[in-house]
């Protein structure tokens, strides 16, 4: 078996957007205060899918989410060339031939969600080509069923809030997460604002269900220095993303306080990144994006790491290639859960572009024993709705 073609299309929403309210969700660009939405940097309309084809028939199916057009670029030009007649069995092998490759320019952003998304194809590919599940290939299951929590409540009027955790404890969620609207720029009174979200959603589920909140990058040190102790009463089971990725001290700090776990690593990279997090004890849960993160090559090699050093795996997102790899891995006690809605943020669009994505019951998703590889098609009818860049 060999690859013989690998096929990129960017797929563009062009229907109707949900406007973003203001202090929607916090984020890196709050701290510059300029006239626009800063969230508006931080939504994206468009998806990158990936098919990489074999001489017997098979096609494997990748995907990325970070400046798709840019990522789509990253993969005719550089990425292609080394895969073009390969065996895709080799999959070690391609995975770092196109890390060094693109060594100069990649490692990390960019270049990484392009390995990422051909990495996904790959594996997709070989469980098809193996008749099984990916997860199959990874170690088989860990548990009967993925818990998954419910992961939207962005800054609302509050009864609108109450409204959307009750419906969510109501459809058998266990956990869900919210999102802060406020950060320094909006000093002491945005932290009461912050503070009527939270004790908003957990007065309305009760202490039985887990709750979650991300800062989105949004957040200081010293801000969330002040945050930790106001929010400790409300019993998180952990504050994601609390300041940029970069401050890997600053991590380490607020994690050092133990008042509030400490959730990261959606915008980290590779294992060398996560090796760097973990040695600097600066997250009590690990989230990284299997579409970003080096795809499934790197997601297990990180869950491998991860486990060593204790610390629970808890992907960023849902989607296909983070159910597989939670379902293999024994320190991932469960998956994010985006809930379809109607376009708004742009992480809603993969239940547009493909068919597959399972749908939880009480909150809980399953992974069918008889799909082979991921379990997802391309959903052409709905590729309609998008312009699609070939």
């Amino acid at each position: 078996m060999k690859i013989s073609e690998v096929r990129t299309r960017v797929a563009q929403w062009s229907g109707e957007t949900t406007p973003l309210p203001p202090h929607f969700c916090t984020n890196p660009m709050d701290l510059l205060t300029l006239p626009q939405s800063s969230m508006k940097t931080f939504t994206f309309h468009s998806w990158l899918v990936v098919e990489v084809m074999t001489d017997d028939g098979l096609v494997g199916i990748g995907n990325a989410a970070l400046t798709p057009i840019v990522t789509k670029q990253v993969i005719d030009h550089h990425l292609k060339p080394l895969l073009l007649g390969a065996n895709p069995w080799d999959i070690e092998f391609l995975w770092q031939h196109m890390y060094r490759k693109t060594m100069a320019f990649g490692r990390k952003g960019i270049g990484m969600a392009a390995i990422s998304a051909i990495d996904i194809a790959l594996w997709d590919l070989l469980g098809k080509s193996a008749k099984l599940p990916v997860y199959r290939l990874l170690g088989g299951r860990t548990k009967p069923r993925i818990p998954v929590y419910a992961s939207r409540l962005y800054a609302s009027p509050l009864d609108q809030l109450a409204s959307e955790a009750k419906n969510y404890k109501a459809a058998g969620y266990k956990a869900m997460k919210l999102r802060f609207g406020w950060g320094p720029v909006d000093g002491a009174a945005g932290m009461q604002r912050n503070l009527e979200l939270v004790r908003t959603v957990r007065e309305t589920v009760g202490d039985e269900i887990d709750v979650m909140a991300d800062a989105y990058m949004g957040w200081t040190l010293d801000y969330a220095k002040r945050m930790l102790p106001l929010l400790e009463p409300f019993n998180l089971r952990w504050l994601e993303e609390p300041v940029i990725p970069d401050d890997l001290r600053g991590y380490a700090e607020l994690k050092a306080y133990g008042r509030v776990p400490i959730a990261g690593g959606e915008h980290e990279f590779t294992s060398y990144g996560f090796r760097d997090m973990l040695e600097a004890h600066a997250v009590d849960y690990i989230q990284f994006d299997t579409n970003r993160v080096g795809g499934i090559s790197q997601a297990r090699k990180i869950s491998a790491l991860a486990e060593a050093f204790s610390v629970p795996v808890v992907p960023h997102a849902g989607q296909m290639h983070n159910y597989h790899v939670v379902m293999a891995s024994l320190n991932s006690p469960m998956a994010e859960f985006f809930p379809p809605v109607d376009v708004e943020v742009g992480n809603e669009l993969f239940w547009y572009i493909f068919t597959g994505e399972p749908q939880p019951k009480d909150g809980f998703i399953d992974l069918d024993d008889q799909l082979p590889g991921l379990g997802l098609t391309i959903n052409e009818e709905g590729m309609k709705r998008f312009q699609v860049i070939e």
